[in-house]
């Protein structure tokens, strides 16, 4: 078996790696038989003179490769004909901006397997950038309230080595009477909840939180439960909620009277209801000024997310009277960061973790006979074909 680390081709670029030189050295420690070749990079966050120290070939050419890893999506004219692909092709949520890579993966008989639906027999996620997305989200987030409000100046997360000098500087500020909602029970939820508990701030319950004033700054974290009411009043577990959403309304209202700083770190589902919508947003008792869209969904369930941002200019403000886009510091603006590319922010940390994970869960189903069905469960086409799994994305392969 041969695995080629392919070069990110995406625009902008993209750092981060499947496996890092010391991550890599790890799989070739516990499965000697796989023969490595890392394709050359100039933007990749470790240089290929790091792989080439550890012994790795590098090469501008994986074509004799079986297996060829990456992270973003492959540009088209980059793909290999009749190779196992593993890479975020965002598609299954029948993307229409990548119609024409899912059918070029079809044209070309590749096995296209998506880091996305790497899941346990549980539909559980096994690998992702969820961690990192967290925690970049929910520094810009305090980084945007201390530029509106003069308060400090962070550096950009992209400045920094690493995530222990993200710390470091969340250190040196200090953050005032806030009360801050983190919604989700995820890996990105948690992931902001790093940086929260790096700054020392208080964690209270949801009843003190919408019932109490403090005079230092607090957060909840808040569950699909908390912030989703079923319509007939009935009272049932999440997974009813997750089975039924159309049986529910958004009760988040309660938490927007209460709240100034809103970390959506949650993972939304179809059909579920809107957290707010821009009806909602006008109410003079919403009382939300700062919003970190970590899911970042457009023009979704975060109604004041009308558009994803920049790595380069994260902040936009919102108007919630002219439902438009106004400065970020706009006086009664709404302040939204919507970078939908965070962890590329912490390219090192990102990378080093995902490799962990990849190595952990995915690997040693080429070497056990997939006894667990990791790759099964993965593998989105084959022969040509999508998979049972993902036949309901034959009509949007057929649209043109």
């Amino acid at each position: 078996m041969k695995i080629g680390i392919i070069k990110e081709r995406k625009t902008p670029p993209d750092r981060r790696v499947v496996f890092s030189p010391q991550k890599l050295s790890l799989l070739k420690k516990q499965f000697p038989t796989c023969e490595l070749v890392v394709e050359s990079s100039n933007i990749r966050i470790f240089p290929d003179e790091e792989y080439e120290k550890l012994g790795f070939q590098i090469s501008e050419d994986l074509s004799d490769c079986d297996i060829l890893l990456g992270v973003k999506e492959v540009p088209i004219d980059s793909l290999i004909p009749h190779k196992k692909y593993f890479f975020f092709s965002h598609t299954i949520k029948k993307q229409p901006y990548n119609r024409p890579l899912l059918q070029a993966v079809l044209e070309k008989n590749i096995e296209l397997y998506d880091h996305e639906v790497i899941v346990d027999e549980n539909n559980s996620r096994l690998i992702g950038f969820g961690r990192y997305a967290g925690i970049v989200g929910a520094y810009n987030g305090f980084r945007g309230l201390g530029l509106r409000d003069k308060l400090f100046d962070l550096p950009k997360v992209e400045s920094l080595p690493d995530y222990e000098a993200v710390v470091e500087n969340l250190q040196q500020i200090k953050i005032p009477s806030i009360k801050i909602a983190l919604s989700g029970s995820g890996k990105v939820a948690y992931g902001a909840k790093e940086i929260l508990d790096h700054l020392h701030i208080k964690k209270v319950n949801i009843h003190d939180y919408l019932t109490k004033s403090f005079e230092e700054p607090v957060y909840a974290m808040i569950d699909v439960l908390d912030y989703n009411k079923r319509k007939d009043g009935k009272q049932l577990d999440k997974y009813n909620f997750y089975n039924f959403p159309e049986a529910y309304e958004s009760d988040f209202m309660r938490f927007a009277k209460v709240t100034d700083y809103f970390i959506a770190g949650h993972f939304y589902g179809d059909r579920a209801p809107y957290f707010f919508t821009k009806e909602d947003v006008k109410k003079k008792e919403f009382k939300i000024n700062l919003i970190a869209d970590v899911s970042c969904d457009i023009d979704g369930p975060i109604a004041s997310t009308i558009r994803p941002s920049t790595i380069a200019n994260p902040f936009y403000g919102y108007d919630p009277q002219t439902q438009s886009e106004v400065e970020f510091d706009a006086v009664n603006a709404i302040t939204v960061m919507a970078v939908d590319n965070l962890p590329c922010e912490l390219p090192k940390d990102a990378s080093e973790g995902f490799g962990d994970m990849f190595l952990k869960h995915v690997i040693p189903a080429f070497f056990n006979d997939d006894k667990n069905g990791i790759l099964d469960r993965a593998r989105m086409t084959f022969n040509g074909e999508l998979t049972s799994r993902y036949s309901y994305l034959k009509n949007y392969v057929n649209e043109k």
